[in-house]
């Protein structure tokens, strides 16, 4: 970074260009791994190298040119504490989508550190069948919170804020709500975003999260089919 005069995000850029340039590197190092490993590849959290340049989707068709397009899934990770607001959640759901298209794989969403959230925020997220729906109960809870203001307190009898405040912060909010409301029928037109909750303290979530990958590319059926045929064999 010093040598380059490169901040955080443009030395990342550079490495990945680096990498690109240099993939009999990765070739070299992925042969070395049995054709039945199991390969989990961190990739780095910058969303710009899934959705605004296409170094990614290039390494992806690279590997794809050495065998490995069948058996390769993207699994997209989003922090749990988005869940506790709806703006933040319905955002990662279009970043989710973006990544999906961009890369062209089969793809698995994430809810990450589920054990640092209330479960019951969780699942009231997650059991909106649409993001407009969730959107929807947003902005009621605003609505209520906005009346509450606008009412006399209390302690002195005057409202915290004045009936021409409360017109302008809904007329504000009704404008936004439209950019909204559309980037909510943007997610919801596809139909493809939905999330798997991960809590790493529970073995069963953790299963959960690994079956839902190893279904999306077949992973272990043909070993299931050796099973199966060994078994006939002990029979006869």
């Amino acid at each position: 970074m010093e040598e380059l005069g490169l901040g955080p995000n443009g030395s990342l850029m550079y490495c990945m260009d680096y990498l690109l340039n240099n993939m009999d590197w990765l070739e070299d190092e992925l042969q070395k791994f049995e054709d039945d490993e199991y390969l989990i590849i961190d990739c780095p959290g910058q969303i710009e190298l899934y959705t605004h340049v296409p170094i990614m989707r290039s390494v992806i068709d690279q590997m794809c040119t050495w065998g490995f397009g069948s058996t390769m899934v993207s699994v997209f990770v989003v922090d749990a504490t988005f869940v506790c607001d709806a703006p933040k959640f319905i955002s990662g759901s279009l970043l989710s989508l973006s990544a999906m298209i961009a890369l062209e794989l089969p793809h698995v969403n994430v809810l990450s550190k589920c054990d640092l959230v209330d479960e019951e925020k969780v699942n009231h997220v997650l059991d909106a069948e649409t993001a407009n729906e969730l959107w929807q109960r947003e902005e009621y809870t605003a609505r209520l919170e906005l009346e509450a203001l606008s009412k006399p307190s209390q302690n002195d009898g005057d409202p915290i804020i004045s009936k021409k405040e409360k017109q302008m912060m809904t007329a504000r909010r009704i404008k936004h709500n439209r950019l909204t409301e559309a980037i909510c029928s943007l997610v919801d037109d596809y139909s493809m975003v939905s999330f798997v909750p991960l809590n790493i303290m529970d073995e069963d979530s953790i299963d959960h999260v690994l079956s839902h990958v190893d279904h999306t590319i077949q992973y272990g059926e043909d070993l299931d089919v050796k099973g199966a045929e060994i078994d006939d064999v002990q029979d006869d």
